[in-house]
């Protein structure tokens, strides 16, 4: 027995005693890429072996040339994870492929979404909101499921009305915003970068990388006078006029800004540079302290009262490196320097992490 598979150009050739087995695989490959995806993709010759009445459904009919299907398709996925291994169906058809489906339903527009109760094979007409959320939420309401919107960690703080004025407008916080819209092309590129920086800063207590769907926030979008996506702008602690960001879009860019304007000194990855916690009008005293042992008491007073002008805990931990050498001598330096490094490599706490290098950065400018 020969049979040619429609698939390939060469034969595929199955003995008559593997027929059998060969098509049941065959379905059952099928069936599983079907009620594997998040969201099933329905025809005219399955779409009643699905909607059935068995288990309630939520049908998109869609076309993909549509703009507004487009946009809606990334959220339509979340609401696909949101219900996997439920007793909801969440399905989609190319109405504009399948004519049929799309005439039997009296759809006329794009997207059109539909609700089929359990029990029933006779639709609702959804009107809600766009978002994720919103269908989620109508969904759990409509049959009493527990879906829940399966967000994948992220550093950058989301932001919506409810939060939005609490944490940009924080007089403590530095806040660097995105405003975005989920079918942006342009955003999600900046995806990627953009959760880089906000790995970066994510232990910088004054320095927040934030981003808002303003496309779902419109309100938010119009206060700001956002008109297209990405909008990038930065609130400044000390002055929350927005200033619109226009520099690069790579993450050494962002990095670089916001150092700047946060007054950090963050490396890719979180880490802080070898500058942290040196001061510039420090370093000329522990230089003099190393060099002129004979006139370290006048270098550690004159030390004491510049640390005591600048208010500043980092210059005050040159006079403390300075009172130490005094007391147990040069090798201090090396010794102290050895113990904060054993103590960065046993997975302290990131506030920790962050004060034991800018000891060790320090340290270095005591090094003869």
């Amino acid at each position: 027995f020969c049979q040619y598979n429609t698939r390939v150009k060469s034969p595929l050739v199955i003995f008559k005693g593997e027929m059998k087995f060969y098509y049941s695989l065959s379905v059952i490959i099928l069936f599983l890429g079907l009620v594997g995806a998040n969201v099933v993709d329905l025809t005219s010759s399955n779409f009643d072996q699905y909607v059935d009445g068995s288990k309630a459904a939520f049908v998109e009919f869609y076309a993909p040339w549509c703009g507004h299907c487009k946009r809606l398709a990334p959220a339509y996925e979340e609401v696909g994870k949101a219900f996997v291994g439920s007793d909801v169906l969440i399905a989609k058809v190319d109405a504009d492929a399948d004519k049929t489906l799309g005439g039997r339903f009296g759809v006329r527009g794009f997207p059109t979404l539909k609700f089929f109760p359990q029990g029933s094979t006779t639709p609702q007409d959804y009107s809600g909101g766009r978002t994720a959320d919103d269908i989620i939420k109508f969904i759990n309401e409509q049959t009493g499921s527990g879906g829940k919107l399966k967000k994948p960690a992220t550093d950058v703080v989301e932001l919506d009305l409810s939060n939005f004025d609490k944490i940009v407008l924080n007089s403590d916080l530095n806040v660097l915003v995105e405003f975005y819209a989920p079918w942006c092309g342009h955003c999600k590129a900046l995806i990627p970068t953009y959760e880089e920086v906000a790995t970066t800063f994510k232990n910088d207590e004054h320095c927040v990388v934030a981003k808002v769907d303003a496309d779902g926030n419109k309100e938010i979008a119009s206060r700001f006078g956002v008109s297209g996506y990405p909008t990038i702008k930065f609130f400044d602690k000390d002055d929350k006029e927005p200033v619109d960001y226009n520099g690069g879009r790579t993450t050494p860019d962002f990095i670089k800004y916001l150092n700047e304007k946060c007054g950090a000194n963050r490396i890719k990855g979180g880490a802080l540079s070898p500058d942290a916690g040196v001061i510039h009008d420090m370093n000329d005293y522990a230089k003099r302290f190393m060099q002129e042992g004979d006139s370290r008491e006048n270098i550690l007073s004159e030390a004491e009262a510049k640390a005591k002008e600048l208010e500043s805990t980092d210059a005050e931990y040159y006079v403390k490196v300075m009172k130490k050498i005094q007391e147990k001598g040069e090798e201090f330096v090396q010794t102290e320097d050895d113990r904060l490094g054993r103590m960065l490599k046993g997975g302290i706490n990131p506030k920790k992490s962050d004060e034991f290098t800018k000891r060790k950065n320090v340290l270095k400018k005591f090094e003869l």
